[in-house]
């Protein structure tokens, strides 16, 4: 973790300051928020900010951390719901946009501001990310191990492709104001059209006829 640590901080200090960010960054944009207005929001003077944090992009990344560490323990908890590794894809599916839905702001963060931080993009080892989509790829292999899900799929590259189907729909979800369908309906349709793919019995396997 980048930031500083807490030890001696008072974490409640802490979280105000997370939570001021969140909404002067929705309400302002990574780049045009400045770290005296977070301070202002949280009630602050604005060195105590640098007590907690080394700079904006510091705060920005651990609101990412803590936010995942969140989305990742919702994840594990509605998967665990299921013992059908096809069914816990969709539960996945539904968890990860339903969490897009009820948290608006830290969403738009998350999908618009985070990748305009050069800190986050070039230096920032994102092993939250990275525990996340191994959740995907630990559902594919209980897959395989039960017959369920084709020998042939690699975890690695359905972890990135279903992530990568769900990150668009946020992205979508939060800059659109245009929606025909619910976050659940986007949720199942995403899901069944992977289940479809990797079932096992379903399609040829890459090397396969023409």
């Amino acid at each position: 973790m980048t930031h500083n640590s807490l030890k001696n901080k008072k974490p409640e200090k802490y979280h105000n300051i997370q939570e001021a960010a969140v909404r002067v960054f929705a309400r302002r944009g990574f780049y045009q928020a400045r770290v005296s207005e977070i301070a202002r929001e949280a009630g602050v003077a604005d060195g105590t900010i640098y007590l907690y944090f080394e700079n904006k992009d510091d705060i920005l990344i651990s609101l990412f951390e803590d936010g995942m560490k969140k989305v990742i323990d919702n994840v594990r908890a509605e998967i665990d719901k299921e013992t059908d590794p096809l069914k816990k894809i969709q539960r996945f599916a539904r968890a990860h946009l339903a969490l897009v839905e009820n948290n608006k702001d830290m969403a738009e963060i998350i999908q618009v501001e985070l990748r305009q931080s050069s800190k986050f993009m070039k230096e920032y080892r994102n092993e939250k990310f990275l525990e996340y989509l191994d959740i995907i790829a630990g559902i594919v292999r209980e897959g395989q191990a039960l017959g369920l899900i084709r020998e042939d799929v690699e975890p690695g590259i359905v972890k990135r492709a279903f992530f990568g189907a769900l990150d668009e729909m946020s992205r979508f979800w939060v800059l659109s104001t245009r929606r025909k369908y619910n976050i659940q309906t986007a949720a199942d349709q995403i899901s069944e059209f992977f289940i479809r793919g990797i079932r096992a019995g379903s399609g040829v396997p890459a090397g396969g006829r023409n």
